[in-house]
């Protein structure tokens, strides 16, 4: 049986202690001894000499940080200086640039310094994290037999954790690398099988991994690459003990990379406990605001005028048959009755929110996703995680 250096029996999972108990109160903190741990490389980073006129290009950019030797950002992807496995699949995007969060993130993630970004849905922060991951766990010895993962992303949902391991898939495929998704709310079986033939990269929600460390099913301890995404979502929705137990079942030495669209103090207090002289990135104002790449048309109206202003939006919007809209309603009563009317007459429309199983939440993605049912209603369990899907 192979044991971790540096790791302690002591740290073994405690006995059941009933049913009912407090999520990850099984787990106890290990203890690390750091000279005894293998060592991992994280700094991989080459400026290249193309990046220049920094300070203009975070003006322009809106890009500002806090925090000791911020590397440069680049302005094109040549300049980030990725491997050719990962450069090979950007260039097949057919993208220009950078977003300005992949543009500073990159340099920093790739030099193996903990950071925290902060910026808003659907900046590109996923790329900023999965990419950097990618060649972080391509530099570190192959899993053996009962490892669990290198890199851990941890979100706050379902959509969310789901959208980014399609993306960690797409982009870990040249190297072969494997990901999983572990998350409530779905069978444990399949997410046990790939925890066992072995998975590279696991994103995952808090409460189903808790589950999976405790029975013993997985373990933390050649995890060197933590990713927090939506921090101030998984704290808004109560998962910081969960949290905290998870952060304890990893060495300490790590590089963790913190995303949110905040920067509320219960943020920055879990920033100042679980990261190192990190870097703070921030694009755009530190007051939540919305993407300003999206035009915002603002129509105060009764309720009773909602509906007709609805339909005439509609006639116009999909008019191009390209288009997709989303609905988002405030009850999952009101989705479910603005749905059955809708379709009733005759609109492509379909409904979400949190009382519909994971199965039938994730066909109506699909349909949204492929144009097959264009018109989305939801309530807020969709109102995060839909980065990933195209308009």
């Amino acid at each position: 049986v192979y044991k971790m250096p540096g790791y302690s029996d002591r740290d073994r999972v405690l006995p059941s202690r009933g049913k009912f108990g407090n999520p990850g109160e099984r787990l106890r903190k290990k203890q690390w001894n750091l000279d005894e741990l293998p060592k991992f490389e994280k700094n991989f980073y080459q400026q290249h000499p193309d990046v220049s006129q920094v300070e203009n290009y975070r003006r322009a950019k809106t890009i500002t940080f806090k925090g000791r030797e911020c590397p440069n950002p680049i302005a094109k992807f040549h300049e980030a200086s990725f491997p050719s496995y990962v450069m090979d699949v950007i260039n097949k995007q057919n993208w220009t640039e950078p977003t300005p969060i992949q543009a500073q993130g990159w340099p920093l993630a790739l030099s193996g310094k903990d950071m925290v970004g902060i910026a808003q849905t659907g900046s590109g922060k996923t790329l900023s994290y999965l990419l950097p991951a990618i060649v972080h766990i391509n530099h570190q010895p192959f899993l053996e037999r009962g490892d669990g993962p290198i890199c851990l992303v941890l979100a706050p949902t379902r959509e969310l954790a789901q959208q980014v391991q399609q993306v960690a898939a797409e982009y870990g495929r040249a190297s072969r690398l494997k990901s999983t998704c572990i998350y409530g709310g779905a069978p444990k079986g399949p997410q046990l099988r790939d925890l066992e033939r072995g998975v590279e990269i696991c994103i995952a929600t808090p409460g189903r991994l808790i589950d999976f460390l405790e029975a013993g099913k997985t373990n933390l301890r050649r995890c060197t690459y933590l990713v927090l995404d939506e921090a101030d979502r998984m704290l808004d929705m109560g998962f910081e003990p969960q949290i905290r137990k998870i952060v304890d079942q990893i060495r300490p030495d790590r590089q963790t990379l913190m995303w949110s669209a905040t920067w509320p103090k219960e943020v920055r207090q879990l920033a100042e406990d679980f990261l190192k002289e990190y870097v703070q990135i921030n694009v755009g104002a530190l007051q939540l605001s919305a993407n300003h790449n999206i035009l915002q048309i603002v129509d105060v109206c009764n309720d009773g005028e909602k509906e007709n202003k609805l339909i005439r939006l509609l006639e116009e919007i999909m008019s191009e048959k390209e288009n997709k809209t989303i609905i988002f309603v405030e009850t999952k009563r009101r989705c479910d009755d603005l749905t059955r009317r809708m379709r009733r007459d005759g609109w492509p429309a379909m409904g979400i929110h949190g009382d519909k199983s994971q199965q039938e939440r994730d066909w109506v993605l699909n349909e949204f996703k492929y144009g097959k049912a264009p018109i989305l209603i939801a309530t807020d369990v969709a109102s995060r995680g839909l980065g990933q899907y195209p308009p």
